[in-house]
């Protein structure tokens, strides 16, 4: 009787439209499969099937068949390439977010990989066209606020703290964040440059990067004038122990701007006590912008300043 029942249902099943064909009953499991969901016999041969659609570029099919081995053998070496080849898949659609997700997971997931470094070395290389204006393009994913440059350089510097691109990369990292005006942020990625690989070729430039952030800074709405005495002293302490090194001819053209600053904030201090009629205090601000900041057109300033105000005696 059961042997007729099964007999009636295989061919009523037949008989149905065609998407009903490709289901099949599977004694083992006790179910209806679809042939297309089922993964090879082993994981070797799934993954040479999966590569064939991505060495003809279908990768649609690719990453199906991929995704497939992955949920099947996720354990296996080939779990590992799998997950790799998707990164592939998405680098070379442009998607480099969507790439920079997948290649994160080999390290995450099979940190034993044979690929880590060369995922490394990728990661970074994706940072970069970020840093160089690449478009923010993804499939389906929210991107990072700001930049997605600061997110990947993050994860290459942690994915190898004293590898060969951990120097670069944090000082990198420092340069998007300086970039974005977050100058408090990016002093302290280039401190870690200078504190955690003071040997490197990176330790030198960020030095110079410090006490630019620290001008950044005294430019910005959380100006205080202990801001721009602090750069400029960075930049004086750069030149002092560089002074052969190429940024130092734009480190002296700092210095002397954060000059020009200190002597516009020394006679506007003056000025202030003038209009309240301190003119004891008034006078030892012009009086410290002239003797300070000779070279500065505010010494010239105080000077007329101070001729008036003898004048009205």
């Amino acid at each position: 009787m059961r042997r007729i029942i099964l007999s009636l249902v295989i061919i009523l099943t037949l008989s149905l439209s065609p998407a009903y064909s490709y289901w099949i009953w599977t004694p083992k499991s006790g179910k209806w499969v679809n042939p297309k969901s089922v993964p090879k016999d082993n994981p070797k041969a799934q993954f040479e099937f999966a590569k064939s659609f991505y060495d003809e570029k279908k990768y649609e099919d690719a990453k199906r068949e991929l995704k497939k081995l992955l949920k099947a053998y996720p354990k296996s070496f080939e779990a590992s390439e799998s997950q790799y080849y998707l990164g592939l898949i998405e680098e070379e659609r442009g998607n480099l977010y969507e790439a920079y997700l997948d290649y994160q997971k080999v390290i995450d997931k099979y940190p034993f990989s044979e690929r880590i470094k060369e995922i490394n070395e990728r990661e970074y290389k994706i940072a970069e066209k970020f840093m160089a204006g690449e478009k923010r393009k993804a499939l389906g994913v929210v991107l990072p606020v700001e930049n997605p440059a600061i997110e990947i350089l993050t994860k290459v510097i942690e994915n190898s703290t004293y590898g060969p691109l951990a120097a670069k990369a944090q000082y990198k990292l420092g340069l998007v964040l300086k970039g974005l005006l977050r100058y408090y942020e990016a002093e302290d990625a280039f401190n870690k440059v200078v504190a955690n690989y003071p040997d490197s070729e990176w330790s030198e430039p960020a030095k110079f990067q410090i006490a630019s952030c620290r001008a950044g800074v005294s430019r910005s709405s959380d100006y205080d004038q202990g801001a721009t005495q602090e750069a400029k002293q960075k930049f004086e302490e750069f030149v002092k122990d560089h002074p052969d090194a190429v940024l130092s001819k734009e480190a002296e053209k700092n210095i002397s701007q954060l000059k020009e600053k200190e002597a516009e904030a020394s006679f506007n201090i003056a000025r202030f006590y003038e209009k309240q009629e301190a003119y004891k205090a008034s006078k030892i601000y012009y009086e410290n912008t002239v003797n300070n900041y000779p070279q500065s057109i505010w010494a010239t300033k105080s000077l007329e300043r101070l001729q008036i105000m003898e004048k009205k005696k």
